[in-house]
């Protein structure tokens, strides 16, 4: 999008213009955090979530959060305007700002950087939803400190690789025999009539989409769990779901070219997934 109209450090400007030092910290350091959140019918998805985690990625790494939460709704709000009509994907990131390079922090007075960009929200396709998505595992050896929703994303860029090399959508991550998360989504597993997820822990992003399945199968008398998952358990999943804020929930029907599923749904989405997914769609159009 050459006409893109992006936020940067308080302005407003086409992206061909937008620039940042080289000295910038997100640059040099990858020091920085970031939020993505859906604008849907004009209407910011969950953000209160958004803003909560962004919150709290900034204490996590002694970052100042630069604007409070009704300057965020509104810049958010106004990059979506500004890009034209249909549904946006928002995000942002903050970084330490511009400083000389030094792996301790610079001076407490340095201005964050703040960039905002509002693309169109990618759409699943009737074959995406009717038939879910083939994903390959990959060993999660990220750091130890996930739930830091960092612009630091170099594992998570190579287990997608792995992914996309091998024809899949998203990469299935395990750690010490355990599933994680992915790439860029939550995992679930259903067994049985129960939705089980990974705790939310500082080996996962605790995601806003999980928060809204698990608030969703509450309030709708679903069955779910949190509790550690084996890979071994896994798969013997009779379902298996991401989610995210860009696709909301999605099936996962092929693992590393095995079709996952019971013997009723093999290799294709699940009751319990297309139960979910429904309420979703409801969710996020404010239905």
């Amino acid at each position: 999008m050459t006409d893109q109209v992006v936020f940067l450090n308080g302005e407003w400007l086409p992206i061909t213009q937008a620039k940042v030092s080289v000295l910038d910290r997100g640059f040099v350091f990858g020091d920085g955090v970031y939020e993505y959140v859906p604008v849907i019918d004009g209407r910011p998805y969950r953000l209160a979530g958004h803003l909560a985690r962004l919150a709290n990625s900034c204490r996590e790494i002694g970052l100042r959060n630069p604007y409070d939460d009704a300057r965020w709704r509104e810049l958010v709000l106004e990059a979506a305007r500004r890009n034209g009509p249909g549904d946006k994907g928002v995000y942002w990131q903050v970084t330490r700002g511009v400083a000389k390079r030094d792996h301790a922090f610079p001076s407490a007075d340095t201005e964050p950087t703040v960039f905002m960009m509002a693309n169109p929200l990618p759409k699943l396709t009737d074959e995406q939803i009717e038939h879910g998505v083939a994903c390959y595992t990959f060993p999660d050896s990220r750091w130890h400190r996930c739930h830091i929703k960092s612009i630091s994303l170099l594992g998570n860029v190579l287990a997608r690789q792995h992914a996309s090399e091998h024809g899949g959508i998203e990469a299935v991550m395990l750690r010490d025999g355990y599933l994680t998360e992915a790439s860029a989504s939550n995992v679930f597993c259903v067994f049985g009539d129960t939705i089980v997820s990974p705790p939310k822990d500082n080996l996962i992003l605790g995601g806003i989409t999980l928060d809204g399945v698990v608030e969703l199968a509450q309030r709708h008398g679903l069955k779910f769990d949190t509790r550690p998952v084996s890979e071994a358990d896994m798969w013997r999943s009779d379902e298996m779901w991401l989610s995210s804020s860009s696709k909301g929930v999605l099936a996962i029907t092929s693992l590393d070219d095995k079709p996952i599923g019971n013997a009723a749904h093999r290799g294709e989405p699940g009751p319990m997934f297309r139960r979910m997914f429904a309420l979703m769609q409801a969710d996020m159009h404010g239905g």
